[in-house]
């Protein structure tokens, strides 16, 4: 089967991304895999501070997760696949692509304007280190225009 691997954040591009992935997925009856990244959080001295911290962060990356899981089963039937990881995100993107061999493309969203995000633009400055092709999906696309594209 063929999945379409996406990153989920608080941007409207992530949401663009998704919306192109899963309607990539229902076209070629394929799936959708959600990544929610957790960023490590900077070392605080008191343990208890920073497992809350770390708590927190994991916790709000989950209710995004669920969030576009939810928008994803309601406009098109499909059941997302989800992973919520800490640490580098670009590292744990190749790591879950080697491990998951049906991932056929990584799919994601560029910002509106200014510079594209630090996946983007890490990502497409070299190809070599995605082991599938890279669909980046512009961030001023309107739902019309992903749905015609797609």
């Amino acid at each position: 089967m063929r999945i379409y691997l996406t990153v989920i954040d608080d941007t409207p591009e992530a949401e663009i991304a998704l919306r192109f992935a899963a309607r990539r997925a229902v076209k070629t009856g394929g799936g959708v895999e959600i990544l929610a990244l957790v960023p490590k959080q900077e070392f605080i001295a008191f343990g208890g501070v920073q497992a809350t911290i770390e708590e927190e962060a994991r916790l709000h990356a989950e209710g995004l997760v669920a969030k576009a899981a939810g928008t994803l089963i309601e406009e098109s039937g499909l059941r997302p696949s989800i992973t919520v990881r800490q640490g580098d995100g670009r590292k744990i993107i190749r790591e879950v692509l080697a491990a998951n061999p049906d991932i056929s493309a990584l799919v994601l969203g560029a910002a509106n304007n200014g510079a594209p995000g630090p996946l983007v633009a890490h990502f497409a400055a070299d190809l070599s280190l995605l082991s599938v092709p890279l669909m980046i999906i512009p961030g001023n696309l309107d739902q019309a225009a992903i749905d015609r594209l797609s």
